[in-house]
């Protein structure tokens, strides 16, 4: 079995598009269970050092196993279930599999800390991901406007509907301004990421060119005003802000109606589809389309340019990275 999955990857290798390729039973379960939005497990999202290879909680469910056990954003896997991580050889899906579980049974697992090993036993429960938070910044406007922040992690067929009850929210706690943190989000639906645009502009404004292979495009815009116009709006964004999060950042960008805040975005301007293979031997992503920016731009590769570079990585809070000059009101 090993053999014919090696094969299937060597083979798809062929293509030359690297983002077409096999998906492991681990990788592809994961791409469902982030789809669908619900698992058993303990509540933390995984990443991994790119340099280093060390795996690491980059954020925790609330009120879920971890984070009610102790576990803390920024802790290192050493080990889960048995199986040690700190070798360089495993990867998030590898752990995340490890961690997931029937309901109801437990799981052991070492981290580390500042330096210092700790061992955790959560029992694993159903896990809603939270794919949307919304809060009120400490931040200001240069007028001492409140502003209001919409957390994005990745974008589902519903994003836009939670979107605008979080924007309904902060605005009767007084947000005078908005924030999307988009950092390190890798996309999603790309419905998610227009329709979200689409809050925030006015009836038909472009959202996005997909072309096929064929050459065939299709054109989509806004079929009506969206619920939130005139305050101001950034976006902040960082390396690996990618796919329908970039879709989205360039329809506000090149529309004019937000200020891009961070750093250079990741680059992936292509639509994929997911096929999964039979006997539980994971699955394979196609590349189906490409998409072109409003402005008819190609990002594949090369990303978005922000309009303010910010060092945004070590806050939680995303407006407290973004200088008051770019909240700006929309252009008339």
């Amino acid at each position: 079995m090993d053999d014919a999955r090696v094969e299937i990857d060597t083979i798809v290798g062929t293509l030359g598009d690297k983002y077409t390729r096999y998906l492991t039973p681990a990788k592809y379960r994961s791409i469902v269970d982030a789809a669908t939005g619900t698992l058993a497990g303990v509540g933390v999202e995984i990443a991994i050092d790119k340099d280093s290879g060390v795996i690491f909680v980059a954020d925790t469910e609330p009120n879920a196993p971890a984070v009610n056990g102790g576990i803390r954003k920024g802790d290192k896997f050493l080990e889960v279930d048995g199986i040690r991580f700190d070798d360089g050889k495993g990867t998030p899906d590898d752990v995340a599999s490890r961690l997931r579980g029937p309901e109801g049974s437990r799981v052991g697992i070492v981290m580390e800390r500042d330096g210092n090993v700790q061992d955790f036993i959560l029992t694993r429960q159903p896990i809603t991901i939270t794919s949307v938070r919304s809060y009120m910044s400490s931040a200001k406007t240069d007028n001492g406007g409140q502003i209001g922040v919409v957390r994005i992690k990745s974008f589902s067929g519903t994003t836009a509907l939670t979107v605008k009850e979080k924007l309904n929210d902060l605005k009767s706690n007084g947000a005078e301004a908005f924030v999307l943190d988009v950092r390190g989000n890798p996309g999603g639906l790309l419905p998610g990421g227009t329709d979200t645009a689409a809050l925030f502009l006015e009836a038909n404004k472009p959202l996005v060119f997909v072309v096929d292979k064929k050459g065939v495009q299709d054109n989509q815009s806004t079929y009506q005003d969206g619920m939130e116009l005139e305050r101001p709006l950034v976006v902040v964004v960082n390396k690996n802000t990618a796919s329908a999060a970039e879709v989205m950042t360039a329809a506000l960008k090149e529309n004019q109606r937000a200020m891009i805040v961070g750093e250079q975005t990741f680059g992936k301007g292509i639509i994929q589809t997911i096929r999964q293979l039979s006997n539980d031997n994971g699955g394979v992503a196609v590349t189906v389309a490409k998409y072109e920016t409003p402005l008819h731009n190609n990002i594949n590769k090369s990303g978005i340019a922000v309009d303010v570079s910010a060092d945004c990585t070590s806050n939680e809070d995303a407006a407290i990275c973004v200088p008051t000059s770019a909240f700006k009101k929309p252009s008339s």
